[in-house]
């Protein structure tokens, strides 16, 4: 049985644990995590700031697993304020009460632990979890999750010779909840102080615009050698141009789906993409080459400091990196440019996923469409005196008791199935509007982009078919565009400015799932709803039941226990009970992530 720890004194609990308590797992390997969520200090920017750790690493760690394994990842909230992790992309098949958002989990408390509790069913692929609430994002909290395929099913190329993480994205030197603050008081968050890789500044490789003593990131290399580079757009709101210089991305995957391998020179990741690139260290390295993460879409000169810069160094490389960065595309605002190469990106129909069958074997082109929405999004606007941003002309409230859990309980009135199937006429308001998703129903969404900027758009629970995106208003015959065949199937896609992307997904996921903006501050302004798929009939093979362990808040909080804060708890047993034996403290914190509580 495979089995992943986060550290030897919980691997040793585990064992102490099931010796203990008789614990038995059977059928499909089991993975286990311990995460410490807490505050940590460091000057990405050459300004020190806090940030947001998961074991003291910053990003956090990957979660490194393979299709149909279950994981298990408990997480100790040592923030000052409420915590939840959520998924992005990890389809929690059956098991929205895992996914991490307002709409399915109370928060974890300041102090408290939780464990998530999920399998990766029929899944591979590209994904990440960060903080999802509070506009933690800003501050870390977020790493890598790669689903392996089994070894029985073939991967459309060759096992590379190593597999690289890395996370690009635009970042503030101010507090989280500074910006928070501002976007409460109604100020626009203005220009970004620079883009991280992996958690570090840019590499001088100016030394007007990067000041001395900025730590970057450096990736060790072999000549001849073929990498596997898994890159996440974890930012705030800026897409960036990801290229390496003098190097071919050979994009292979995106999100779970493997894609008609074409070479790239540069290639545009939004905010909340994952992209797979095979990357051949085929140069002869007089010099280390550079990684870089730049801005698109942007106006000014300020943005000229808004660059990620880090180092690719081959093994007999013969000197640092010097001299200009490569090129981006020509205009940073061809969004021509952008278009044509979004379209490129194609599904593998030939490939197998997780499971041993063509991608391509599911028709999605000749189903028949049961539910269509068109969703608009406008520019920030005051409603009620207050900076709030729609869909619909509607800005998403979050109750204080999660959707799924007052559907659970019969708890009346938290929200309403109404969520306007386009855009409503009359002033915008604030409301708690949900759309009811037929289930096995086949749903086509259509998001028109009326911003100046442009936004991501990401569905929880499921994989959908990008379909088709263009410039100007969407009408009936832009149907006759739609690439009904191998449009790829992702959680994440962009929508340009002016322009509409639609997607197709099959609702066979039963849930309450998050539609929302991945540009974060959209996101804390109110531009997301929830999609309520229910199987009408009763059974319990379509959703599995609430878990055990779940937190209960609002208007269900005087079902909570009480916990105590895990470190205290975890001293004062272990002092009791034997002084604070390691042994004994290694069974307790993995007693403590069951949880335990008081």
């Amino acid at each position: 049985m495979a089995r992943r720890r986060a550290a030897p004194a919980a691997a040793l609990a585990f064992t102490l644990a099931a010796t203990l308590v008789g614990l038995c797992l059977a059928g499909d390997p089991y993975a286990y995590f311990d995460w410490n969520v807490a505050y940590m200090k460091t000057a990405p920017l050459g300004v020190e700031q806090q940030v947001i750790s998961i074991n003291g690493k910053f990003p956090g760690p990957v979660v490194n697993v393979t299709t149909n394994w279950n994981v298990a990842v408990n997480v100790l909230n040592s923030l000052d304020e409420p915590l939840l992790i959520t998924w992005d992309g990890v389809q929690h098949r059956k098991n929205s009460w895992q996914d991490g958002v307002r709409g399915t989990n109370c928060p974890i408390p300041a102090g408290w632990n939780w464990t998530y509790q999920f399998q990766v069913k029929d899944q591979i692929g590209s994904f990440f979890y960060f903080p999802s609430i509070l506009f933690q994002r800003a501050a870390g909290g977020y790493g890598g999750f790669t689903v392996n395929n089994r070894p029985i099913i073939s991967v459309p190329f060759d096992t590379p010779d190593g597999d690289i993480s890395l996370f690009v994205g635009d970042w503030f030197s101010k507090n989280h909840k500074d910006l928070r603050k501002e976007l409460d008081q109604g100020k626009a968050l203005g220009i970004p102080d620079g883009v991280l890789i992996n958690g570090k500044g840019p590499y001088r490789y100016n030394k007007t615009l990067v000041p001395v003593g900025i730590d970057y990131e450096t990736i060790n290399v072999h000549p001849g050698k073929t990498y596997r580079f898994r890159v996440h757009n974890v930012g705030i709101f800026t897409c960036l141009n990801f290229r390496i210089q003098s190097h071919n991305l050979l994009l292979t995957e995106t999100e779970g789906s493997y894609t008609v391998q074409q070479n790239y020179t540069n290639l545009d990741i939004f905010v909340g993409q994952s992209y797979s690139f095979l990357i051949t260290m085929d140069q002869n390295a007089s010099t280390d080459y550079y990684i870089v993460a730049s801005a698109r879409f942007v106006n000014g000169s300020k943005w000229d400091r808004v660059i990620g810069v880090g180092i690719l160094h081959y093994s007999n490389s013969k000197g640092k990196a010097s001299g200009p960065l490569p090129d981006p595309p020509n205009d940073v605002f061809d969004k021509t440019y952008s278009m044509n190469q979004a379209r490129s990106i194609r599904w593998n129909v030939t490939a197998s996923g997780a499971r041993p069958n063509p991608q391509g074997s599911f028709r999605y082109g000749s189903i028949n469409v049961t539910q269509m929405y068109v969703i608009k999004n406008k520019p920030p606007m005051l409603i009620d005196g207050t900076l709030r941003a729609t869909l619909n002309g509607i800005s998403y409230l979050p109750p204080e008791t999660p959707l799924r859990l007052a559907d659970q309980y019969d708890k009346k009135g938290i929200y309403k199935l109404n969520f306007p199937t386009k855009a409503l006429p009359g002033p915008p308001k604030i409301a708690t509007s949900v759309i009811n998703g037929t289930y096995r129903g086949f749903m086509e969404i259509v998001f028109q982009n009326n911003e100046s900027r442009v936004q991501s758009y990401h569905l929880d629970g499921y994989a959908f078919f990008v379909v088709g995106m263009d410039y100007g208003e969407w009408a009936e015959n832009s149907r006759g565009t739609y690439n009904k065949w191998d449009g790829v199937a992702r959680s994440t896609i962009q929508v340009y400015p002016g322009a509409w992307t639609a997607v197709l997904v099959s609702l066979d996921n039963v849930g309450t799932w998050n539609l929302r903006s991945e540009n974060l501050d959209s996101w804390y302004l109110g531009q997301e709803t929830y999609i309520k798929v229910v199987n009408p009939e009763s059974t319990n093979k379509t959703e599995l039941p609430v878990p055990d362990n779940a937190l209960y808040c609002g208007l269900l909080e005087d079902m909570q226990k009480q916990q105590k804060p895990h470190a205290e708890a975890l001293e004062s047993l272990s002092t009791s009970i034997t002084g604070g034996s390691p042994l004994v403290l290694a069974l307790l914190t993995l007693l403590a992530a069951l949880p335990l509580f008081f």
